[in-house]
């Protein structure tokens, strides 16, 4: 039906697998890791809290070629906004900020990360790093289809999750305590593909160009995941090309 390295399609309502590729063979997914990283986050709450961006937060983007958010070092943002950074365009900056703040400091999050994906079961899942950057190594960070449905199933129960990524863009005015913010989602589907509610998209070269998605139509929600699309329709377009053939097949099943 579609060509990518790894997949899987769930119907939400009643956990019947409808379509899958190598479902529990693990494979580095890239960005899609903020989703647990955004759990991690979302469990411990206090997210009014204000976090101050650091000059160490915006060196980390530009010296990794990560994705970004733009943030502004000495601006002062809640945690709930920077989830919107992380999840939307996908900031690494954003990301950064939180795991050092709800680490607190970033190895420890990443530990809860882990301990989070134990206590879910996931066996096919491990993170070496809070964002989905290749580091130390291209597949240091990974997890099979079967467990991203998992992860995505379990953060679109979060009301607050499940707004932000439903959103083609979120604007922050300028405040006393920050810049002005724009920022748009990464994710194709959103705004394009009629029922489209999330998730996350992801890519690095290992990982390919990756979606993780969710989609409602006539009373029915499917969540699935391709890894590593083909890229012939160019860049994220392919993990979105794919992922639309897949729903279009799975809500022909349903």
């Amino acid at each position: 039906m579609v060509q990518v390295s790894g997949g899987n399609l769930v119907d939400t309502a009643t956990g019947r697998r409808l379509w899958s590729v190598h479902p529990y063979i693990a494979r580095p997914m890239g960005s899609i890791t903020k989703v647990m990283a955004a759990l991690v986050v979302l469990k411990a709450g206090d997210l009014s809290r204000e976090i101050r961006v650091t000059s160490a937060a915006v060196r980390y983007v530009i010296s990794t070629g990560a994705s970004s958010a733009g943030l502004i070092a000495g601006d002062v943002l809640t945690a709930r906004q920077l989830l919107e950074a992380m999840l939307l365009p996908s900031g690494c900056d954003a990301a950064y900020m939180l795991a050092t703040a709800y680490g607190p400091g970033r190895p420890a999050f990443i530990r809860k990360m882990n301990a989070m994906a134990r206590s879910m079961d996931l066996m096919s899942s491990h993170f070496a790093s809070f964002d989905g950057m290749p580091f130390p190594t291209e597949y240091s960070t990974y997890s099979s289809p079967a467990d991203l449905v998992r992860i995505g199933a379990r953060a679109m129960r979060n009301s607050l999750f499940r707004s932000i990524v439903a959103q083609r863009r979120f604007y922050l005015p300028a405040t006393g305590l920050h810049h002005s913010y724009l920022w748009h989602t990464t994710n194709g589907l959103i705004g394009s593909y009629h029922g489209a509610i999330g998730i996350k998209t992801g890519n690095t070269i290992a990982a390919g160009y990756c979606l993780l998605f969710e989609a409602r139509r006539k009373g029915h929600t499917l969540i699935g995941v391709v890894l590593h699309a083909d890229p012939s329709s160019g860049g994220l377009a392919s993990a979105v090309a794919a992922a639309e053939k897949v729903l279009n097949w799975g809500f022909r099943q349903v």
